[in-house]
């Protein structure tokens, strides 16, 4: 993996939030894998980041990923 600046919101317990992402969507692809990622992503940094914002973004992307289950 290439070398990343190390950012402390998206670095938890030793663990960056893109490897997370990484390994939380193995089996999902195009836009169900960029919703799941990006709910991820909000959740992951809402603590240190922008609270309540990031939640209410995450469902957003929560709401849309259940849409897109309910078309199969």
């Amino acid at each position: 993996m290439e070398d990343r600046p190390v950012v402390p919101h998206y670095t938890q317990g030793g663990i960056e939030c893109i490897d997370a992402i990484r390994a939380a969507t193995v089996g999902l692809s195009g836009f169900e894998g960029f919703l799941a990622g990006n709910l991820i992503k909000y959740v992951w940094r809402f603590k240190f980041k922008n609270g309540i914002d990031d939640l209410e973004k995450a469902n957003v992307y929560l709401n849309w990923l259940k849409q897109e289950q309910s078309k199969e």
